[in-house]
């Protein structure tokens, strides 16, 4: 089962990823492969691992040695094997960071490199959440694609709709084979306003439902703590939990 989130920057696609990977834990659903294909990555430390090493790291030290690579060493089976010594491993999931290279030119390489190794390492996990950067690049890239379920993420705003809107029209329209593409309109104050919820069915977005403002996830943020030192009151990871039951995951 694999799962992806997208939307535009800010909407909290990384907290939304990261109640995903607690729910299936706390489901006992695995193994779980979390993928952090942000550049800007972020997701361990709402999962609280420590990552040493990323994809795009492995792209510039492949460039810097490639001419000192000793004879019989394939290119390829080198950087799998790279890629494997960076998987991290956490409590009940693992996780791949695509990281950002340090070195200018085409960051084509790196998608390419981690598309490619999703697709090796897919196989050995039973459930993969993968957290996209913000925007639609990560499609036109296919980075994302080959999902089950494709998790827009939208602020609760007649702009961030039309975002998510624009994202479900691209991943037609380059046909990115995702069986289902659902909304979720994050941070709600209270119930989601009429006029929006017309907003969307004028945009033709399949609403999978709406997670609430939650104190608790502000105080996770601000004192720097993980996704799971939060509460099973909390409001946020309910409500996650409850889509995840619509999903059947």
């Amino acid at each position: 089962m694999k799962i992806a989130l997208a939307g535009k920057g800010g909407t909290g696609k990384t907290t939304i990823g990261s109640l995903v990977i607690r729910s299936l834990i706390e489901k006992k659903k695995g193994p779980i492969l979390a993928l952090d294909a942000d550049p800007n990555s972020n997701l361990n430390e709402l999962l609280g691992v420590v990552v040493i090493n990323t994809i795009g790291a492995i792209r510039e030290d492949f460039k810097k040695s490639a001419s000192r690579l000793a004879s019989g060493i394939y290119k390829d089976q080198l950087i799998e094997m790279n890629i494997h010594q960076i998987l991290v491993e956490g409590k009940n999931f693992d996780l791949l960071v695509m990281g950002r290279g340090e070195g200018p030119g085409c960051y084509c390489y790196a998608n390419n490199l981690f598309k490619r190794y999703i697709d090796i390492l897919q196989d050995n996990y039973d459930y993969i959440v993968m957290d996209n950067e913000a925007g639609m690049e990560h499609l036109s890239r296919r980075t994302t694609s080959d999902v089950n379920y494709l998790l827009i993420i939208s602020d609760p705003s007649p702009k961030g709709i039309l975002t998510a809107s624009r994202i479900k029209d691209l991943s037609d329209e380059i046909n990115i084979n995702a069986e289902k593409i659902f909304l979720i309109v994050n941070r709600v104050n209270g119930k989601l306003d009429e006029r929006l919820k017309e907003y969307i069915e004028e945009k033709k977005l399949d609403l999978l439902g709406i997670i609430n403002m939650d104190d608790n996830i502000y105080e996770m943020d601000i004192s720097g703590k993980t996704i799971f030192n939060i509460p099973e009151d909390s409001l946020a990871l309910k409500q996650v939990k409850e889509l995840i039951e619509k999903l059947k995951l």
